[in-house]
């Protein structure tokens, strides 16, 4: 095997690994992870998560650069074989580095971990959109994670609460949000002293 060959094996690994990260990433197809740690933190302190700097796409970026540059000094060029090492592998970093940026600043800039407290039901302030009858079933619309939501919903004390009502959710069971009105205590009307 000459360094050509090896070279040339080193891209088409890396630009095959690439490709196949495409096609399942276009296809929804699952690969198993490769969980490697040495990682950085995410930034706006996201708790526990991390990155590894050696992932998927940082080893196939490498290996296709490397494998790229190395064979082109190497095949083409006829330079001196620890040259071509050297500048192929400050090519392979390179690369990895970029990718490794673009994941961190780019698409992994938002990310922080899930906090259930956030998708709790209790406590949440939604209207009526349909009318709950007594003792019936009605629909309840939120906000919740910036994202909103439709639930169907019944009167916590079985009374009737009407379309467009502003509503708390007391308890969720089964898919269904019990609920009673809401009063602002702040809009209560205060006794004359």
């Amino acid at each position: 095997m000459t360094w050509s060959d090896f070279y040339l094996i080193s891209f088409l690994v890396g630009f095959g690994l690439s490709a196949l990260a495409l096609v399942a990433g276009t296809t929804h197809l699952h690969l198993p992870h490769l969980h490697l740690h040495h990682g950085i933190h995410l930034p706006g302190g996201a708790r526990g998560s991390q990155l590894p700097w050696f992932n998927f796409g940082t080893i196939a970026a490498f290996l296709a650069w490397f494998g790229g540059t190395g064979y082109l000094l190497e095949h083409y060029y006829h330079v001196w074989v620890v040259v071509a090492i050297v500048v192929a592998t400050l090519s392979g970093l390179g690369a990895s580095s970029l990718v490794f940026l673009f994941l961190v600043k780019v698409l992994m800039a938002d990310e922080r971990p899930l906090d259930p407290a956030d998708y709790d039901m209790v406590g949440v302030l939604g209207r009526t959109s349909i009318p709950i009858r007594p003792g019936g079933t009605g629909e309840v619309v939120y906000t919740q994670g910036g994202t909103r939501h439709v639930a169907g919903a019944r009167s916590e004390d079985g009374a009737a609460i009407a379309k467009g009502a502003e509503v708390i959710v007391t308890r969720y069971e089964k898919g269904l949000a019990y609920v009673r009105r809401w009063e602002d205590p702040a809009e209560e009307p205060q006794p004359k002293s």
